[in-house]
C-alpha cells in the first residue's frame, strides 16, 4: 500500500542539496530541552520493550496476552499522536512536554500499585503513549534552529535517542534483578520526570531580547546646501539677483 501511494504520487522529489553541518555543542544550546527529551525518550521506550516483554515470559504469561499488553502501549501513542501534536501547536512545547512527563510518570507508578489483571493493566499501560515525547521534542527542536539545519539536527537527535535505547536496557536490567519489575517502573518514572523538570524550567526563563539591525541608518541633522545658479560661479550675475535687471527692461 505504501508504494502504490508512492508511485501514483505526482510530486517531483525535491532536488538532493549539501546539507549543512551541525556541531553537536550547537544543538544542545540551542534546544537543551529537545537533546534531554530525546535521549530519556530512547532510554524508557527501549526499556520498557526490552525489559518488560521479557519479564512477562519469565513470569509465565500467555504470549497472547503480552501481545496485547504491548499492543495497547502501540495503540496508546497513536491515539495520542493527535492531541498531542494539537496542544504542542497552541501551546508552548516545553510545557506539553513536561505535562506528557508527569502524566507518564503517574501512570508507570500506576503499574505498580494497581493490581496486575489484563483489564486493569492494558488501560494504564495504554496511557503511558512513549511514542508521543519524541516527536515533541523534535518539533521543539526545529522551533529553535534554522531551516537549513533540518537534516543535521534529525540526525543527531536520532543518534541521540538510539544512545538512550541502548543505555536503557542496561540498567534496567541491573534494576530488575534486584528490584523485580517494580524496580523498572520506578526508574522508567524518575527517568521522564528529568525532561519535565527541564522542560518546565525552561519554559518560565524569558527569551533573550534580539537586537534587530534597522534597516535604515539614522543621520545626524545638518544644513543642506544652498541653490545656487551655475552661472554665478563663472563671475556672470544670476537672474535671481535683484539688483540685476535686463537692458530691455530698463
Amino acid at each position: 500500500m505504501a508504494l502504490v501511494l508512492v508511485s501514483a504520487a505526482r510530486a517531483e522529489a525535491p532536488r538532493a542539496s549539501a546539507a549543512a553541518k551541525l556541531r553537536f555543542g550547537s544543538l544542545a544550546q540551542a534546544a537543551p530541552t529537545a537533546v534531554v527529551g530525546c535521549a530519556l525518550s530512547g532510554l524508557i521506550s527501549g526499556t520498557f520493550c526490552a525489559l518488560v516483554p521479557a519479564w512477562m515470559q519469565d513470569r509465565g504469561i500467555q504470549q497472547t496476552t503480552i501481545a496485547l499488553f504491548m499492543l495497547m502501549t502501540v495503540l496508546g501513542g497513536f491515539a495520542f499522536q493527535v492531541p498531542v501534536g494539537g496542544a504542542s501547536d497552541r501551546f508552548d512545547r516545553r510545557v506539553v512536554l513536561a505535562a506528557l512527563g508527569l502524566v507518564f510518570a503517574v501512570a508507570a507508578y500506576a503499574m505498580v500499585r494497581l493490581p496486575r489483571s489484563q483489564p486493569v493493566v492494558s488501560p494504564a499501560a495504554a496511557s503511558l503513549f512513549m511514542s508521543a515525547l519524541y516527536p515533541v521534542c523534535v518539533a521543539d527542536a526545529h522551533d529553535r534552529m534554522p531551516s537549513d539545519r533540518v537534516v543535521a539536527m534529525s540526525g543527531q537527535l536520532i543518534l541521540v535517542s538510539g544512545l538512550g535505547s541502548v543505555v536503557g536496557p542496561l540498567i534496567g536490567a541491573i534494576l530488575m534483578a534486584r528490584f523485580e519489575i517494580n524496580g523498572v517502573f520506578y526508574f522508567m518514572a524518575t527517568a521522564v520526570l528529568l525532561p519535565a523538570l527541564v522542560a518546565g524550567l525552561a519554559s518560565l526563563i524569558p527569551p533573550p531580547s534580539r537586537h534587530l539591525k534597522p534597516p535604515f541608518d539614522i543621520l545626524t541633522p545638518q544644513a543642506g546646501p544652498l541653490a545656487h545658479d551655475p552661472l554665478s560661479s563663472s563671475g556672470e550675475p544670476s537672474k535671481l539677483d535683484l539688483g540685476w535687471v535686463p537692458t530691455s527692461q530698463r
